[in-house]
């Protein structure tokens, strides 16, 4: 084991040479060496580190010299501490015992002596082997069965309070994310309800047309699509008042592109124009032309195209309230009872606000025209009426056929009982959603429409554009009458009608005008226009295009320069 060192090194003075003997490792896996005395002195005083003195009778005498000890490779910087590999304050290990694994050569080892080991030329261990990590220090021992030494970890409950505070620590850091999480998930929530609910009421008042500045399809005037290009079903209703012969006319409305409903009230005054080009009016035309010329007329006049005609008497409108179960109105008069035999009787009907009325009251208020009142007066209750029952009839078109079938009506064709209940059934429930009105047609007083009439109800609710003329009929022409003189009107009538041309009541003008005009719209209408100026006598320089009046096609605005043909 020595022979690696030079010779002559570690001469004791004797001349012999020291000896060393392996103790042990350190952590880097090294020998660990101790200088062992020598055997030829009679007796040498060794130190012991637990504090005795020991001698070891080794023969031959003392010198009392004490033999200068080299100092020992200290890795750890302990001071010349000697080296205890087993940690137990320098107790002797159990006979036989080798830590390192490897099995004992010899007997009981020799006490650690004064002169600690000296390692002669040891080089600093390398970079590669101080990289390793090295053995971990052994545990304390405790002597085990058999005098050898067990690793025991001593139990520390200090260990166990630091695993429980991480354990809560963990846990509460844990439910703080979890609310942060809750908390964010019930923000998020919110929001995309507020959101849907902020964009369902800006929807419903853009389709309601209650948006400012915003058009849409559920306005009343329809500005989102074309008031022309709209599609709409029409029915004419004729209510005949079996009592006293009189009758009342209004057009239901169904807009089926903004879905809205409305009843036009047709004033019995309005002016019309039969087959030959006669002027006539609603009332007249009802009585003397019947259900289909009527309706024709009012095509011609309006603009419309009417698919049915609904004849309407008393006794049925009154069996018509008793099956949707009654109605309420808002009543805007007393309507005394006719059957009543003393003055001073109770009224019939109240005035007041959600009046309920049975089916023979109903009938009472919508044909009462009280003493001094406009025939517009009675035309608005039979508007109300008609209102309050749709919103009682069923929205089911089924039910709805049911109760037509019920009334036992004969229809006046082509209108059959299922397209009469199929299109009440869509008017109720219009009506039931608020989107159902009741407008007048205003007319003049001779019964004629104004510009501003043709352009908020016939446009604008009926679609009021010129109809085509059917091939080879004649080119419809309505007069304005602006010279001052009435009598020009019919004068005017007479020559065209005798030119080939259909005439359209046009009314009077708001101010006289010198210089008359003929107005087309359609280019296809302007040889039209140029024969009717021919034929009136007016110059050339009349003609012009520009708004006609719905359901002509040539409007004739007559000046003071027009000069009547003589007879």
């Amino acid at each position: 084991m020595n022979n690696r060192y030079e010779a002559g090194y570690g001469d004791d003075g004797y001349g012999g040479e020291d000896q060393y003997e392996i103790v042990g490792y350190d952590d880097y896996g090294r020998p660990v060496y101790q200088q062992v005395p020598p055997r030829h002195t009679p007796q040498q005083q060794t130190y012991d580190p637990y504090g005795q003195r020991q001698d070891y009778a080794q023969g031959g005498y003392d010198t009392g010299r004490r033999q200068p000890v080299p100092p020992a490779y200290d890795p750890y910087g302990t001071q010349g501490a000697p080296y205890d590999p087993y940690g137990n304050g320098g107790q002797d290990p159990a006979p036989g015992y080798d830590p390192y694994g490897q099995a004992a050569t010899s007997g009981q080892q020799p006490r650690v002596t004064e002169r600690t080991a000296h390692i002669p030329q040891q080089p600093q261990p390398p970079e590669d082997t101080r990289s390793e990590v090295p053995p971990a220090a052994p545990e304390r021992q405790e002597a085990g069965e058999g005098g050898e030494f067990a690793f025991a970890e001593e139990p520390d409950g200090e260990s166990e309070d630091v695993i429980d505070w991480l354990k809560f620590t963990e846990n509460r850091t844990e439910r703080r994310e979890e609310a942060r999480r809750r908390a964010r998930g019930r923000i998020i929530a919110l929001g995309v309800v507020v959101a849907l609910v902020v964009a369902g009421g800006v929807g419903y008042l853009w389709y309601d047309g209650k948006l400012p500045g915003v058009s849409s399809p559920g306005t009343g005037t329809g500005t989102a699509v074309a008031a022309g290009a709209q599609k709409r079903d029409v029915i004419v209703v004729h209510l005949h008042n079996t009592g006293t012969r009189e009758t009342s006319t209004v057009l239901l409305v169904d807009n089926t592109t903004t879905q809205r409903g409305t009843t036009v009230l047709l004033p019995n005054s309005l002016a019309l124009s039969d087959d030959s080009g006669t002027t006539t009016t609603l009332a007249k035309s009802v009585d003397d032309d019947g259900s289909s010329g009527t309706r024709d007329q009012l095509d011609t006049v309006l603009g419309t195209d009417i698919q049915g005609t609904w004849r309407l008497d008393t006794p049925y409108l009154q069996n018509l309230v008793e099956l949707v179960g009654n109605i309420e109105v808002d009543t805007d008069t007393d309507v005394p009872d006719p059957d009543a035999k003393k003055k001073g009787a109770a009224p019939l009907v109240h005035q007041g606000r959600a009046q309920t009325l049975s089916g023979k009251t109903a009938v009472a208020y919508a044909t009462y025209r009280g003493p001094g009142e406009t025939e517009n007066a009675q035309l608005k209750r039979f508007g109300q009426v008609m209102q309050s029952t749709l919103r009682k009839l069923s929205s089911d078109p089924s039910a709805a056929t049911t109760t037509v079938q019920t009334l036992a009506q004969i229809l006046d064709p082509p209108l059959t009982d299922k397209d009469l209940g199929t299109f009440l059934a869509k008017l109720a429930d219009l009506a039931k959603g608020g989107k159902y009105q009741t407008v007048p047609l205003p007319v003049q007083s001779d019964g004629t429409l104004t510009a501003g009439t043709s352009d908020s109800v016939v446009k604008n609710i009926l679609g009021g554009t010129a109809k085509s003329p059917d091939a080879g009929s004649a080119v419809r022409v309505a007069v304005q009458n602006a010279t001052g003189t009435k009598a020009d009107t019919d004068k005017a009538r007479v020559t065209l009608l005798g030119g080939g041309f259909g005439f359209i009541e046009g009314g009077t003008a708001s101010g006289a005008r010198t210089a008359s005009q003929v107005v087309y719209s359609d280019a296809a209408d302007r040889q039209n226009a140029a024969e009717v100026a021919k034929t009136l006598g007016l110059p050339d320089g009349a003609v012009t295009k520009g708004a006609v009046s719905s359901g002509a096609d040539v409007l004739v605005v007559l000046g003071q320069d027009y000069r009547p043909a003589t007879s």
